[in-house]
């Protein structure tokens, strides 16, 4: 049995969640109740929520990291700069008498690295976004479903009264931004014509994911960050491990000191920073993706597959119009949306406007997250088998 929508002393047990594999596939499902719930009033329309269960499905990849350390050995196994970076490594090496093979090389180098670490410190500032956003946007709608969701008409004293206990000021300290998503929300509660109802869902939709993104802009550098180290530090601890396993014998501080490791300097730093830049790739690749029912996998560097709806190719909203011009250079097409830099604040805006809009009408946004079996394991604390 489905859970019923979160309430407000559910979005707090789950925002007080310590372990944040568990939390987030809690915090995923609570997302898709809380839309269900909006769509009881306003039809299977998108709102922010319902594109909000299927982004932090995502991040829940990152967070459990799943096959991150797999990819990266297996990158370097089949791409032909890293081949070539272990043979550089080799040479020099065989230059001083040592014959060594390539999966030590590796072994070493993962070592050095320390993989886990790198991709745990992604893991933990993707998981801290995906609570801080819940712990606060979660808050405003199972606030707004128990005082105002279930009005039968219009009642500006209401709303002012809902909207009051909201900072004023802008992102990401202030929560204008949500104070104008709500007084949107709860027009569209009372407008009976269509594309109207579906603009002012929209600009909702769009403002409360421009506070959001602002908020989260340190959490997303720091996770695209994560597995940066110093390449003096990573290619000194390489060099650390060759040491203890092989040049040891060779007479390491007679080698230095007579410039006989230069060579094995260069390498060794190239293959370090190659190694560094792909762990890099793959946590993007990781955190700019997103998978939405019925669809291939949708990749943010590049364009929202388009085209928009038909009540959406020409928005008469004149604060959404507006709203829009701030992000977003060609408003009328999808084409150009893509995040070339997922860690810029406005190449994420541009996207997500055109993701909001492409697919605010579509119903499969408002499939499960989880299967059956899935969803009980989570209600009971668990985590599931299966995809996740």
């Amino acid at each position: 049995m489905p859970f019923a929508c979160p309430d407000l002393v559910e979005v707090a047990r789950i925002s007080a969640l310590a372990e944040p594999v568990t939390r987030n596939l809690q915090i995923t499902q609570a997302y898709h109740e809380l839309s269900q719930r909006l769509a009881e009033r306003t039809g299977l329309q998108a709102n922010w929520c319902t594109f909000a269960a299927w982004a932090s499905r995502q991040a829940g990849q990152t967070i459990r990291q799943e096959d991150l350390q797999r990819s990266l050995v297996a990158a370097l196994g089949s791409q032909a700069a890293a081949h070539q970076a272990v043979q550089d490594v080799q040479s020099a090496a065989a230059h001083l008498g040592a014959a060594l093979d390539r999966d030590k090389i590796i072994a070493w180098l993962l070592r050095a690295y320390n993989v886990p670490a790198a991709f745990e410190r992604s893991s933990a500032a993707v998981a801290r976004g995906n609570l801080k956003v819940f712990a606060e946007i979660a808050h405003e709608f199972a606030r707004f479903y128990e005082t105002l969701v279930d009005d039968a008409v219009y009642d500006e004293n209401r709303l002012a009264a809902f909207t009051a206990a909201l900072h004023p000021g802008p992102p990401p300290d202030g929560q204008d931004n949500l104070r104008r998503a709500f007084e949107h929300y709860y027009r569209a509660l009372f407008t009976s014509e269509a594309k109207a109802r579906v603009e002012l869902l929209l600009l909702a939709n769009l403002e409360i994911g421009f506070h959001e993104q602002t908020r989260l802009q340190p959490d997303i550098q720091e996770a695209l960050n994560a597995p940066v180290v110093p390449l003096p530090t990573l290619a000194a601890n390489l060099l650390k491990e060759l040491k203890g396993g092989w040049l040891a014998s060779l007479g390491w501080l007679a080698l230095r000191l007579l410039g006989r490791l230069k060579e094995l300097d260069v390498a060794v730093q190239a293959l370090t920073g190659l190694l560094q830049s792909q762990a890099q790739v793959i946590i993007t690749e990781t955190m700019m993706t997103i998978d939405l029912p019925g669809y291939p996998r949708l990749r943010l560097g590049e364009d929202v597959p388009g085209p928009f709806p038909p009540m959406l190719a020409l928005l008469m909203n004149p604060e959404l119009r507006a709203l829009l011009v701030q992000v977003d250079a060609s408003p009328d097409t999808p084409a150009g949306s893509e995040a070339q830099d997922w860690g810029r604040l406005t190449d994420r805006l541009h996207f997500i406007a055109d993701l909001f809009r492409r697919f605010a009408l579509d119903p499969a946004l408002f499939e499960p997250p989880f299967t059956p079996a899935q969803t009980q394991a989570i209600q009971q604390g668990q985590v599931p088998a299966g995809e996740l």
